[in-house]
């Protein structure tokens, strides 16, 4: 892989680090719903008038929409605003991987393997040194929140899977439409809206540059640069990348807010990275010996 291309693809996972230090920023000044609808009115408008709408059924762009939009996001926002910290969000959100081979066995039939069931174990117990230590850094229903964003996510992967979609940017353009509905709704229910509108008016820039940081950063970069990766590259190759996302979220969360990193939640990263890498990497060694086998 050239080297500028490894450079986008780190600063696409930079970017997805990072992001939760700025979804801590706005949720300083804005009910976690209420920014979760506007991140994504962003995300669909104005590109929606420039990006022509994939050619997939209307269906899955809602059911992605949802589970993205008010499963993964709205129930995040929701955790991160007070109940988890963004360090451990950005980590435990990463079990979206194990959900995503579940529903891959459930729909597609395909067979866990024994590497993959260590893998959760490792993972799951990452997780649970959380749950005992997390103290005032993770909440038992923060956590809950965080794991179900999770399981959102992994099925807003198994609806794009199955669609067929080849371009991803304008596929999330135009599920953004269909995510701002129940999150506005959900939004005006449970945190009204006179404070809704209070919180907007008062919004500061650093406020809505985060908005605009989720929209355009976050939805609109990520997505067109890891696909046109993904497009020229083997997944083998840039899917481990992804890896480094709850890296640089840890590391931004305690250089920019000062987020505290004791043994227990560094032991608790550990296992849980680890469990990644073993699912990811490991299905590489057969490959990598194949190709040393062909080139003898």
């Amino acid at each position: 892989m050239p080297l500028r291309h490894l450079l986008l693809g780190l600063a696409v996972v930079v970017v997805w680090g990072t992001n939760f230090v700025v979804i801590r920023v706005a949720l300083d000044s804005l009910p976690p719903l209420a920014f979760a609808a506007l991140r994504f009115t962003l995300a669909f408008l104005p590109a929606a008038l420039f990006i022509r709408r994939p050619r997939v059924r209307w269906r899955d762009l809602a059911a992605y929409g949802v589970l993205i939009g008010a499963g993964q996001f709205g129930l995040l926002f929701i955790a991160m605003d007070g109940l988890i910290s963004p360090g451990l969000a950005s980590l435990v959100v990463q079990s979206q991987v194990f959900f995503t081979i579940a529903l891959a066995m459930a729909f597609h039939g395909e067979r866990v393997k024994s590497v993959q069931v260590i893998a959760l174990v490792m993972a799951t117990a990452g997780i649970g040194v959380i749950v005992a230590h997390g103290g005032g850094a993770a909440t038992p229903f923060g956590l809950a929140l965080v794991v179900a964003a999770a399981l959102s996510w992994a099925g807003g992967n198994h609806v794009a899977k199955a669609s067929g979609v080849s371009d991803m940017l304008a596929f999330v353009v135009w599920s953004s439409m269909f995510a701002v509905p129940p999150l506005v709704l959900a939004a005006v229910a449970l945190e009204g809206w006179q404070p809704i509108v209070s919180a907007i008016a008062r919004a500061t820039p650093a406020t809505w540059g985060a908005v605009v940081w989720q929209s355009v950063g976050n939805s609109l970069f990520g997505y067109a640069a890891w696909g046109w990766l993904l497009a020229r590259h083997p997944a083998a190759t840039i899917t481990p990348l992804a890896m480094l996302v709850p890296v640089f979220g840890m590391g931004a969360s305690a250089l920019l807010l000062g987020e505290p990193l004791p043994a227990w939640k560094l032991g608790a990263g550990a296992l849980v990275l680890g469990g990644l890498a073993l699912n990811i990497l490991w299905p590489l060694r057969g490959r990598i010996a194949w190709r040393r086998g062909a080139g003898a």
